[in-house]
This record gives structure tokens, sequence and C-alpha cells, in this order.
């Protein structure tokens, strides 16, 4: 319930909230001077667009006797740009630069700039990747106040804080992560109780008690959104000394946390919880391959030195299997698409590229983390608290029309009517392609329908994991709306779940406000994440054109055939480099016929290719498809050689 308060308490808030403005408004202008403002030109020329969101542009310089030009890295700008000498900044050849627009393409010319900055040359060693950060604009530094602020914040807890908070200090729990990861900010543990039910206990580091509202660090973190995960770096949201320090979870250290404890029965429901501050000391760093071999007994070694706490990861394998059983049974969607994992050698080249492979033990944090996250998300919805949430609406009935007009010929549909489609619909036909050749083709479809998730002030369920109530409170060491709903939290438990109007009127305004900010940060996070590994991808394969593969066609287009290789590489076969012949395109199956051979080509065809073209520059990957005949004469002429 909302305490109410007289419009004379108001006033008097009002009048603080007003010299408190006053006092920050310098070092708030600071901050906002590094947030660009977006500027977005649309010009015509000769069917080209040129569309300028930004006042300046990565791209490869060429250079020539009096002048140059700048291919733009963004080929959706349409234009090269125009550099004069006196405006090159004494650019060589083939070298990223940003180039700041002067003058926007007219007619017969075009856009013409100035280089501001050189990166470096194209091929030098983690340049691709500092282009990338350059072309988003990312905030790659921090400012020197926010520096100076996470310096000031001792790395050790306080002593005289701890009193206010449940000391959990003597239970053993654990963190469980990738063997590289550095910023540590949920840990777990599991009881059995003796009704039967399981006490399942996530811990996640309390973030906000270190990132003041309004300060320095906070105004950063709202700037950024969220921390973007490139191959060879990490652009973190948060300065070290908290996402690596005193807010890491890190084993054997006195650390803050926000504790959400949920007793959970035999069916995986959660029938009862607590959340409180906390304080807590990890008893072990553990890691996903660990924790896999302690429960397969595959590993002798690690089982003998981890052997005492052996009972907690096989009772958090029991009680996933449970929780897992319990979304399945609901319609959470199972889409097992493979991650890309690219191998890079120590100067950051890619040397390798395979498929992340997943255990159990990622299963069981997942697991974990999805329903503390539910029931956060829960518990402050009735309480009707100001918050932000983790939305994914149901999908569009025209997509899903469409997607069941391609599955029709795969002998599958999902269920619905006119107006909705539950979870289950999906789930059923996720579960029916399990292990089959068309499962990853149809995961991919099954994803391109859906809606792409977001976060929003208002409740709206989640429907990927069919679940009514979800928001994002596990991470807050690299997520801006895991970080603010902490705060709520904790504004909650400080004042007995008792906020003043004029609070809660404050909250839900930022709520919304950073939503909307986070959202739009998100996106760009995953873009630079996606482009980073397709250079990478484009980097690798340079070094086997040539060179022959097995792989599924992923996408029929009206100008060509996308084909997957085992490894995730995706390219292109051009209708010249698939046969001598014409193609008809059937955009409704998604289909390819050869008019001459009669040949059909669906999604989801195992086909051979050849890699023959590869470039970096444009993250483009080309194929062409081995014929019977080419093989049976290669395989003729190498027997030749060899006699």
């Amino acid at each position: 319930m909302s305490k109410k308060i007289s419009k004379k308490e108001i006033d008097k808030i009002n009048e603080k909230m007003q010299k408190k403005k006053k006092t920050n408004q310098k070092q708030t202008e600071e901050i906002k001077k590094r947030i660009s403002k977006k500027k977005t030109v649309k010009v015509k020329e000769d069917s080209k667009i040129f569309d300028l969101d930004k006042n300046t542009v990565v791209g490869t310089y060429q250079k020539s006797r009096n002048f140059g030009f700048v291919i733009p890295d963004d080929k959706k700008l349409g234009s090269d740009i125009y550099i004069s000498k006196k405006n090159a900044l004494k650019a060589k050849n083939n070298q990223k630069v940003v180039v700041e627009i002067t003058k926007l393409p007219q007619k017969d010319k075009s856009a013409e700039g100035k280089i501001i900055e050189i990166i470096g040359y194209i091929d030098q060693a983690g340049v691709d990747m500092l282009s990338l950060v350059k072309e988003y604009d990312l905030p790659y530094e921090f400012p020197l106040q926010v520096i100076n602020e996470a310096r000031k914040i001792r790395q050790e807890v306080d002593p005289n804080d701890i009193e206010n908070r449940k000391d959990l200090r003597n239970e053993e729990i654990f963190t469980i992560d990738g063997e590289d990861a550095k910023d540590l900010d949920d840990a777990v543990n599991v009881k059995k109780l003796e009704n039967g039910n399981y006490l399942l206990g996530v811990h996640i580091a309390d973030v906000s008690h270190y990132v003041k509202e309004g300060s320095f660090l906070d105004k950063e973190a709202i700037l950024r959104g969220t921390s973007v995960y490139m191959l060879d770096r990490v652009i973190p949201m948060l300065p070290v000394e908290l996402s690596n320090g005193i807010c890491s979870l890190n084993a054997g250290k006195d650390r803050f946390a926000i504790s959400c404890m949920m007793e959970i029965n035999s069916k995986g429901q959660v029938v009862s919880s607590d959340i409180f501050k906390s304080v807590i000391k990890v008893t072990e760093r553990m890691s996903y391959t660990g924790v896999q071999k302690i429960l397969d007994n595959s590993d002798k070694e690690v089982v003998k030195i981890y052997e005492k706490y052996i009972p907690h990861f096989k009772l958090m394998g029991e009680l996933a299997h449970i929780l897992k059983a319990r979304r399945n049974k609901e319609g959470s969607l199972n889409l097992d698409i493979p991650e890309t994992k690219v191998i890079l050698d120590e100067n950051g080249y890619a040397i390798d590229i395979t498929k992340y492979e997943l255990t159990f033990a990622n299963e069981i944090i997942e697991q974990f983390m999805l329903t503390a996250n539910e029931t956060v998300a829960e518990k402050f919805y009735w309480l009707e608290a100001p918050f932000i949430y983790r939305v994914h609406e149901s999908p569009d009935m025209e997509k899903v029309t469409e997607l069941n007009k391609f599955l029709f010929n795969l002998g599958y549909r999902v269920k619905c009517n006119k107006e909705e489609v539950h979870p289950t619909a999906f789930a059923e036909v996720l579960d029916k392609i399990k292990g089959k050749p068309e499962e990853m083709v149809i995961s991919n479809l099954i994803l391109r329908t859906l809606k792409v998730a977001r976060y929003e002030s208002e409740n709206k369920g989640h429907f990927g994991i069919a679940s009514k109530y979800y928001c994002h409170f596990t991470s807050p060491i690299r997520r801006y709306p895991d970080l603010f709903i902490h705060r709520i939290i904790s504004k909650y438990l400080k004042q007995g779940y008792n906020l003043s109007d004029e609070e809660i009127a404050k909250y839900a305004a930022q709520a919304t406000k950073y939503a909307e900010t986070s959202s739009e940060r998100e996106k760009i996070a995953q873009k630079v994440e996606r482009e980073s590994v397709d250079i990478k991808m484009a980097e690798y394969m340079e070094k086997h054109i040539g060179e022959e593969y097995d792989g599924i066609i992923s996408s029929i287009t009206s100008f060509g055939v996308f084909v997957e290789l085992e490894n995730t590489v995706e390219g292109m076969i051009r209708f010249d480099k698939l046969g001598d012949e014409y193609f008809i395109y059937d955009e409704d199956r998604k289909t390819l016929l050869g008019e001459k051979t009669k040949t059909m080509y669906h999604i989801g065809d195992k086909i051979r290719i050849r890699a023959i073209r590869a470039d970096k520059q444009t993250r483009q990957i080309d194929f062409e498809k081995v014929n019977l005949e080419d093989n049976s004469n290669t395989q003729e002429e190498t027997e030749q050689a060899d006699n």
C-alpha cells in the first residue's frame, strides 16, 4: 500500500530535488555531451539512398594522386565519400578511417568528408574489431569522473553494512560460469527440505549498493545500457573495479548480494519465496565443464578435487530436470540453435570456428536464473511497483500463417486459430523435429517468426518461455534493467514495501525511460556482436578458399541460396554458381526449380559446396555447388597424378 503525504511535504521534497538538480547540473552536462544526437538524412541519388544517422562514418581509404575516396563499411549508405588531399589527414591506402561528413551527395556528385581519425591498416591485428567500435560509436573508454568514482569504492565490504543483512557466509554457495568469465554476478545453492521440497537460493551481486542513483557511475551505466561482448574484448557497462572487483562474487570473499530463496515442490512449482539483502562468501568457483564432468563422473581427477561438494551438484541437477520438465509442459520453446565459437590466436586472428557446446551444467544455471527472474517479476507485479519487465509478445498471426505454408511441405504445422497461438503449438513442432536433418532450419524459421524480446515498464508476459511474469534480475553487472530493478527492490526492502506516491511516480517515469533506452542499446550490442562474428567467419574462410564442405541449405531467395556448414559458417551460392540453367523461385514455398534439369532445391536440403570467395571487409562469403561429375574428375586427376 502507498503512504499518503501532505501537499506541504511534497513541496519540501520538490524544493530539495531542485537544489540537488542544480548542484548536479554541471556533472550531468559533461555526460550529456558524450551522447551523440541522432540525425537522419536521406537523399535520393539515382535510386541510391544515402542514409546517415550520425555525422561520422567508418570506412576504407582508397588513395589517388590528388584526392581519395572512403568506401563506407556500412553498405546501406550507398555512396563512397570524396576526400580532398587537404582533408586526408595523411591517411595511407587501405587504412581504416573515421570520416566526418561535410557535404551530402547531390545527383552525380559523391558525398564529401574529412578524415578525423586513422584506425589502422585493414589487415592489422585488432583493427577490424576497433572499426566496429568506431562505426557504432560505442563508449569504449570511461570518463575520468567515472573512473575516479569507481576507484574510491572500497574493495572490501563495509562491516557496518553487514548488520542490516542476512548473514549467509556459512552456507555452501557456488558460482558456475564459463572458464574465462570475470564478472561473476550470480551464485546458487540447493537444499532438500524435510517435506521433500527443494530450497533454491539464487544470490545476485548487490550492484545497486555501490552504484548510487544519480552518480557518475549510474549515468554512465544508463548511457551504455549493457556490456558489449566482442570476440577479442569486452566493453563493460561498469568499470573493472566493480565488474571484476567488489561486485564480482569471487570465491572466498565477503560480498553483498540480493538473495531470492524459493521453495519448489516436486512438480517444479514455486510454493513460497523470500527476497532479502544478504552477505555471502562463495565456497567454490566452478565451471560448466567441471560440473558436467562431476555429473557424468567422467574425470576422476576433477571428481576427487570436488568430492565433498558432489551432493550439491547432484541435487542441483535433480532440481534442474524438474524445472525443465515443468517448463516443457507449459510450452517453453527449446530452440536448440547452436552458437558460434570463434577461436582466435594470440594476435586476434581467427584460426578455427566451431559450435559452442552447451552441457547440462549450462542448463542448471539457466533453469535457476529463469525461476528467479519469474519469481521476482511476479512478486513486484502484485506489489504494483514501478518496474522493468522483460517482454516477449505473441507473434503476428500473419507470420505464423506464412510459416505454416512452408512447414506444410515438410509435414508439420503450428496449430492455431485465426486470432491466437499458444507457445505449446511451437513447442510440439520443435519436439517433433528433434534430431532430424531439418531441425536447425525449422528452428531458425520459428525464431524469425517470433517477435523480438524487449524491455517495458508494463508486464506483458514472455511468450518464448511461456511465462506470465518475467524480468531480468540476475545480471546487474552487465545490464542496466537488472541494476534498476535492484534499486527498486532495495527501496521496497528498506522502507517496508511502503513507497510514497511521489516516489512511485518518479520511479515509474524512470522505468519507462530506461526500458526504452536499454532496449535500444541492447539492439546495438547484439548487432555489433553478430557483425564481429561475421567478420571473423569471413577472415577464417579467406584461408580456406578452394576447400569443399558439406552443408545444409538454410535459406532460399530470389538472388541465391544460402548454405550453412557444420561449423555454423554461412555463405551464399549465386545462381550462376548453382548450375548452367535458369532457376524458377517459388516465394511461398521457398523453393528453387532448375528449368532444364528440373532439380528442386528446398530449405534443409544437404548440398556439397566449394568456398570460392571470402571478404572480411564486406563480411561476405561465396560458395559454388560441387557437382558429382566435378568430384569424379577430381578423383581421376588425383589417381593419374599418383600414378
